[in-house]
């Protein structure tokens, strides 16, 4: 398989998103909660080193999420990211950087500046409103909002296939007024005392991950496999879509290779080579994610949700559980609970 990049540029499609669409279907089943919680500002010479910890966003998540993408919304000025040994890329007003991974970053208006702890330049709201950084040397401005999604989550496919860094240029066209308004709304709500991370900032953090990874997913080359390639393949890509719109239906893999057109082996040769396992083992690991989210989040009882994600019976829910994580259902629920 060719490497995957490190940090890529992209621009956001502005087209509607079509029925059935693979990538809308898995994001809405990964369940993220987004918000912001800082706003920047620093004047050259500057550099700061970023770590995102859950504990940053805390306050806005009803639980610590297992998964988090931190993202940098630049409204003024301009910076430069370094991640690891990955080459610096420059991010300008009007354009967004996401760090799929949540990698440890730096940022800087030039290179060769010795960084600060971003953590030790906060400066808490006494009323419980927006963070904030005020950082530099008093030279040229830079602005910035800091935001993140989260998921409840160890595995998805989308996120573990992405690069360390996507950034997106949303200066052209009314998609660039809508993120902006978002950002005011979020800052807002916080100075007054509320919390962003509302329906509003989920849409906002949501669209912006679908942005970012539908384009870098079609500029992927043609001869390269991998989950991320096969949401753009006509069979794949529908495939994965219908697992995931419609999870309970009793799918076997003959059942889906006529949805798709294409014979059995034929099939599930090419749903292997691209998402990395056969169609009923994804089926049975996206199964098995949902039931969790229910035995956290609801008080469902086995059966209950045993039927929510497609199984027949409690025993045969309970089986499969215990198998993927090494302990029946209820005693997982039992574990969360006094977590």
């Amino acid at each position: 398989m060719i490497g995957q990049p490190d940090l890529l540029t992209i621009r956001p499609n502005l087209k509607a998103t079509v029925t059935m669409d693979p990538l809308s279907e898995v994001l809405r089943a990964v369940r993220l909660t987004g918000g912001v919680f800082l706003s920047a500002h620093f004047t050259a010479p500057w550099c700061i080193s970023v770590a995102i910890t859950p504990d940053d966003c805390a306050r806005y998540l009803p639980k610590r999420p297992a998964q988090m993408i931190g993202y940098h919304v630049v409204t003024e000025g301009k910076l430069l990211v370094g991640i690891e040994s990955a080459p610096m890329l420059e991010v300008s007003a009007g354009e967004i950087v996401l760090f799929p991974q949540n990698n440890s970053h730096t940022l800087a208006d030039e290179r060769g500046i010795k960084p600060v702890s971003a953590r030790s330049l906060i400066q808490r709201s006494p009323d419980g409103g927006l963070s904030r950084i005020d950082h530099g040397g008093g030279g040229a401005e830079t602005r910035i909002v800091c935001g993140f999604l989260a998921s409840e989550e160890n595995y998805n496919p989308l996120i573990s296939t992405l690069p360390k860094a996507l950034k997106i240029d949303v200066r052209q066209g009314a998609s660039r007024e809508w993120i902006e308004a978002s950002v005011r709304f979020a800052a807002g709500e916080l100075t007054n005392g509320r919390l962003a991370s509302s329906n509003v900032m989920t849409r906002l953090s949501e669209s912006l991950l679908t942005e970012a990874v539908r384009q870098y997913s079609s500029s992927l080359p043609e001869n390269e496999l991998g989950w991320l390639k096969g949401l753009n393949d006509s069979h794949v890509g529908r495939a994965l879509a219908l697992i995931h719109h419609k999870l309970t239906e009793p799918w076997s893999a003959e059942a889906l290779a006529s949805e798709v057109a294409l014979s059995r082996s034929a099939f599930v040769q090419r749903f292997t080579s691209f998402v990395g396992m056969p169609p009923i083992r994804y089926l049975t690991v996206m199964r098995l994610q949902a039931a969790r989210l229910n035995l956290r989040e609801t008080s469902k009882t086995i059966v209950q949700i045993a039927h929510s994600v497609g199984y027949e019976s409690g025993e045969a829910f309970s089986r499969a559980f215990k198998r993927e994580y090494g302990q029946s259902p209820a005693q997982w629920r039992d574990e969360q609970s006094k977590a």
